[in-house]
């Protein structure tokens, strides 16, 4: 899969090596598939058995066939899973990982292993687990049972305790390369545009998750509408009045998220067309923009307000003599 390549071949290299570490740090942006990395490695472990296998490897071989179908059903005894529940009978999921789900999960591993020579736990995302929780989940990483793998899924690793980072092997997925996610989306979607597919990859910074999300979008017509401001300087106002409008309330939050996903790429690709002299101004919009961002996450989150103000940010972008008309 597209950004696990590194990943695959560091946890296979340990695997053939008979160095697989009790427990694994899954770290890297959202988006990044890292949960279904740890589905897959998963899989490898209790369809495999044994490590130092004489022949070359990938983590999708079957290995053995009855645990195979097994886990294809969702119904092998030794992968364990903690994630976010719904709340009661809503659809909605609770906050956190709760102190309850770890301890269910202790008590599994002091049961002897059913099937298999592995046993594994994926925690989706062990930033997720309230603090009872991870301290709880710290104590077993500190006396791990043998043959006991955790995969603990990270998007904001330096939230977590020191103490279980460093109990973890890391591994990090890193935003894939632009010109390896243009020929990946144009391969999967090949009913899409050229154009469109550049304005997603630049939107997405390199998460393939997210471009996928961003599909459906129109991000090539936002990106149009975002560069007429910065072009224009958008002296009237009419162009910025009329971001803020489709970008405010509720129920056009999605659409401003694709404005706030979209505006770093733009500014990047501007910065390569201007001159050097005129990368500092620039950099002082991005700042902007990012400042923005986080006053209005921590704020009322008035997304008219952060439409208009990003908008702001590329109208002083605008040519001099288009500012000068201002």
């Amino acid at each position: 899969m597209i950004g696990h390549r590194e990943a695959e071949k560091a946890f296979l290299e340990a695997w053939q090596g008979g160095r697989v570490h009790h427990a694994w740090l899954l770290a890297g942006p959202q988006g990044m598939g890292k949960g279904a990395f740890a589905e897959r490695v998963a899989r490898f472990l209790v369809t495999h058995g044994r490590s130092c296998e004489a022949q070359a490897l990938a983590l999708d071989d079957r290995g053995d066939d009855a645990s195979a179908r097994l886990v294809d059903a969702g119904n092998h005894p030794e992968i364990l899973r903690l994630a976010r529940q719904p709340k009661d009978k809503a659809k909605e999921l609770a906050r956190n990982i709760t102190i309850e789900q770890v301890r269910q999960m202790i008590r599994r591993l002091h049961l002897s292993l059913s099937l298999g020579e592995w046993r594994v736990i994926i925690v989706d995302a062990v930033d997720d687990l309230e603090t009872d929780g991870a301290n709880a989940l710290l104590k077993t990483l500190e006396e791990p049972p043998a043959k006991t793998l955790f995969l603990l899924v990270s998007h904001s690793p330096g939230r977590l305790l020191p103490t279980i980072r460093s109990r973890c092997r890391t591994l990090r997925f890193q935003p894939v390369a632009r010109d390896v996610m243009t020929t990946w989306l144009h391969d999967l979607r090949p009913m899409i545009e050229m154009e469109e597919v550049r304005a997603i990859v630049a939107a997405s910074g390199g998460v393939p998750g997210k471009a996928l999300a961003l599909v459906d979008s129109d991000v090539a017509v936002m990106e149009k509408k975002l560069l007429a401001i910065a072009a224009s300087g958008d002296p009237e106002n009419r162009l910025r009045e009329a971001l803020a409008r489709e970008v405010g309330g509720t129920s056009n939050r999605a659409r401003l998220e694709l404005v706030i996903d979209i505006v770093p790429g733009l500014l990047s690709r501007i910065a390569r067309e201007r001159p050097i002299a005129e990368i500092a101004p620039i950099l002082t919009q991005w700042e902007r923009v990012q400042r923005t961002v986080r006053d209005a996450i921590r704020g009322s989150y008035d997304g008219a307000m952060v439409g208009f103000e990003i908008g702001n940010c590329l109208a002083e972008l605008a040519p001099r003599a288009e500012r000068a008309a201002r």
